[in-house]
């Protein structure tokens, strides 16, 4: 992103307020303001807020590969454990939560990757033929002058811990100092969105509320399904590209 050019697309109040509101997963009080509160000290713009809250989730938390799907996304207990390991839909959501608690309107962007990466990064890659699996969460952060700015500070860290066979603990390390920055204001489009939905009931669904949606879900007379246990709910999704 060109942060030299401000071309903000208008955006009305109302989504700007729906954005900062609190969610089931992310709330925007307590431990979670005052994190955010911390991290953001001494800045006074929106884009240095976010560069800091961006650069804090960076250092501090961690991609955990042993967590199931994308990650549960439950910020407050993150926080109040000190576990900060975790996959997209709690690295990023803490991104999310974190901002939103200082007031910088913020959302969490639900979709799948489709294509391997140009950039040459095979963690950041999906494979067209067979995409079970690739659903990523990405994020987004509104910025006075710049309207809705691309994020995803989960994608560096899983870049730092699976991209090379040891664990890279520095954002100066040449594999990930490029994704590190291209990362804050950009996104890769190998990837396709699904919705920003948080806190969803389903149509005709007898099952709680989800948190989010990003894996398929289904559910029969017995209850809902385990979307994330292959063996015993299975489904396939691929990807073609259209041309002309």
């Amino acid at each position: 992103m060109d942060w030299s050019q401000k071309n903000a697309a208008p955006e009305s109040a109302d989504t700007l307020h729906y954005f900062t509101r609190p969610t089931a997963l992310i709330p925007t009080d307590g431990i979670v303001r005052k994190t955010a509160l911390a991290a953001t000290q001494g800045a006074k713009t929106d884009v240095e807020k976010a560069r800091k809250i961006y650069d804090w989730v960076v250092a501090n938390t961690h991609r955990e590969p042993t967590v199931r799907g994308c990650g549960i996304g439950d910020i407050k207990t993150m926080l109040e454990t000190g576990d900060l390991g975790g996959k997209c839909a709690d690295l990023n959501a803490l991104f999310v939560g974190l901002c939103r608690s200082v007031g910088i309107p913020a959302r969490d962007v639900y979709g799948i990757r489709l294509v391997p990466s140009v950039f040459g990064y095979k963690e950041l890659s999906g494979n067209p033929a067979s995409l079970k699996g690739a659903q990523h969460c990405r994020a987004e952060a509104y910025l006075k002058g710049y309207g809705w700015v691309a994020m995803d500070p989960a994608d560096v860290a899983k870049v730092m811990r699976q991209e090379l066979p040891e664990w890279v603990k520095s954002t100066r390390h040449p594999a990930v100092a490029p994704v590190n920055q291209a990362l804050f204001g950009g996104w890769e489009g190998n990837w396709m969105a699904f919705n920003t939905a948080h806190d969803l009931a389903l149509p005709k669904s007898t099952g709680e509320k989800l948190g989010f949606f990003m894996h398929p879900v289904g559910e029969n007379s017995d209850g809902r399904f385990d979307s994330l246990a292959p063996d015993s709910f299975k489904y396939q999704i691929t990807a073609k590209e259209i041309t002309g």
